[in-house]
């Protein structure tokens, strides 16, 4: 099983939520494979249940398994490093004080494990204050370079610039952007992105010359069954395609 997400030659893969392993193929084949599914942490009881499941959605669709937190909660992170350990995904959520015990956990540089920063309201400076502790304490603002460079002493592979809010912190979101580009770091854009939104989101990425990037759609197209509709990822990837 690969280890690392199915980019395409543009070096852009989607991140979209699976609610059940047929889900997550139908959205797998949508996207001719260049994706990959999130199967939340905080929907199981147990490290168990959770490892148990996922190792069926690894079957599935070839590893192309993001292991989530759940709507960013700090709460999740440690239960994250564990599942994550035992079933070696391509695609790791993390809040940022996560990904240090994610990558050691892991045992490999392959998987690509992100860090979440949040945004500050002034750009070029981001949050770092997003674990379990630490998301209780007032904000720590950073430049986005120092996030960058902290990330990448631990380990991590990319920014999860959360929440976005669709296009509200578009200035704070380009600065990243240009960070992440001149930093040679990836850029995983999160939070209230939609069909409406998303090229121009991508786009921003795309002109700032970052290498490789994982825009996060949820809940904007999932049907009333929890379900993600993959005619909506079939539309994204014509989207992705054109880049």
């Amino acid at each position: 099983m690969s280890l690392q997400p199915n980019y395409l030659e543009n070096g852009i893969c989607l991140n979209v939520l699976a609610n059940s392993v047929q889900n997550a193929k139908d959205c797998y084949e949508a996207a001719e494979g260049h994706v990959v599914l999130g199967v939340l942490t905080k929907n199981y009881p147990t490290d168990e249940a959770a490892i148990a499941d996922m190792k069926e959605y690894q079957k599935a669709i070839d590893n192309a398994v993001s292991v989530g937190l759940g709507a960013g909660d700090p709460n999740q992170s440690s239960m994250v490093v564990r599942v994550s350990k035992a079933i070696q995904p391509q695609h790791v959520n993390q809040v940022f004080t996560g990904v240090g015990a994610s990558r050691q956990a892991l045992g490999q540089n392959e998987t690509i494990i992100n860090g979440l920063v949040s945004p500050t309201g002034k750009v070029g400076f981001v949050n770092l204050a997003t674990g379990p502790l630490s998301s209780q304490t007032a904000p720590t603002e950073v430049s986005i370079e120092t996030a960058i460079a902290l990330l990448k002493d631990m380990g991590g592979s990319s920014i999860k610039f959360f929440p976005m809010k669709g296009l509200t912190h578009k200035e704070e979101y380009e600065a990243v952007a240009k960070a992440c580009a001149e930093s040679d770091f990836d850029l995983e854009p999160t939070g209230g992105i939609d069909l409406d939104n998303f090229e121009e989101i991508v786009q921003i990425a795309v002109d700032a010359g970052v290498k490789r990037i994982i825009p996060h759609v949820y809940s904007s197209i999932i049907d009333e069954n929890g379900d993600t509709r993959p005619e909506d990822v079939a539309k994204l990837y014509q989207i992705i395609k054109r880049f």
